[in-house]
């Protein structure tokens, strides 16, 4: 008999403790691809793409720039592009979630001889062609991840790092729905702290940060955000402020598929995930530029 019920109480144990392990997961974050038909982008994303597959991830992240691009474009070159990207990626294997970069705004510049009054103006490609939001968020295992859109539009025909009221208001709502131990990531495509434009001649322009970062970020200060994931430099770095990683990671494309950039070669970043911690590292996916 108390056999019998030392082994239910041990039974009883490991089903609470097997209920309230969380399961370890990994996750790839690719920036600025900049897919064209030209350069060999499509050679060079196929490459990506296979390597990602082999490290067979539980979801993909992308970080904006995903085409080469849409700003100054006519419709038809606009939307070539995306079928290049929608066709390409559709190859992952796991699921991808998708963040709109500078490249994906469609028709602000007056070259293309895009009218504002196209039904596919501007962010309106994105949500029709990619996914119906420029920005969201998802859940997995135990951690909250939120896709921001980042890419502010002004009337000069400019884009800027800017995160607009409306999306304040829904990062609010979000957050309140969150046990405040939660581990969040937030995915954005400019960045909203880097060093390399302190490090360079480069000026830290409105173009390379998030202008009102600051006030976005203070939003986070009663949670437990992780990581920040960066794009649009096309370098690598990580900042880590607060127990904040901000991570800016390279880019697929690494010069606009014309070799590396600044030294940092065509690459994404693979992330392991235990518990509430996590750990990364950037893969030289091995592009090579071709020779002539």
């Amino acid at each position: 008999m108390y056999k019998n019920q030392f082994i239910m109480l041990l039974l009883a144990v490991f089903l609470v403790q097997g209920c309230s392990q969380k399961e370890d997961f990994s996750f790839v974050f690719m920036t600025d691809i900049h897919v064209e038909e030209g350069r060999n982008a499509i050679t060079g994303f196929n490459q990506a793409i296979a390597r990602v597959n082999e490290l067979d991830p539980d979801f993909v992240i992308t970080g904006g720039d995903l085409i080469m691009d849409a700003l100054g474009q006519t419709f038809n070159r606009a939307d070539s592009l995306y079928n290049i990207y929608d066709s390409l990626s559709q190859k992952i294997e796991a699921p991808v979630y998708n963040t709109i970069g500078n490249h994906e705004v469609f028709g602000i510049y007056e070259k293309g001889g895009v009218l504002p009054d196209n039904p596919f103006y501007g962010k309106e490609m994105f949500k029709n062609r990619v996914h119906k939001e420029t920005y969201y968020s998802f859940d997995f295992q135990n951690w909250h991840f939120m896709v921001l859109d980042v890419i502010g539009i002004k009337p000069e025909e400019r884009y800027f790092g800017y995160v607009d009221p409306a999306q304040i208001d829904w990062i609010k709502s979000d957050l309140a729905k969150l046990d405040k131990s939660t581990p969040i990531v937030i995915s954005a495509h400019i960045p909203f702290v880097n060093i390399m434009t302190s490090a360079t001649e480069k000026s830290a322009d409105e173009g390379i940060i998030v202008t009102n970062g600051l006030e976005v970020l203070k939003l986070f200060s009663d949670y437990n955000l992780k990581l920040v994931l960066q794009g649009h430099m096309h370098t690598l770095e990580e900042i880590i402020i607060k127990d904040i990683h901000f991570i800016t990671c390279g880019a697929v494309s690494g010069h606009w598929w014309l070799g590396d950039h600044q030294g940092f070669e065509e690459g994404f970043g693979l992330f392991k995930v235990s518990g509430d911690d996590f750990t990364w590292q950037y893969i030289d996916y091995g592009w090579e530029v071709p020779k002539q």
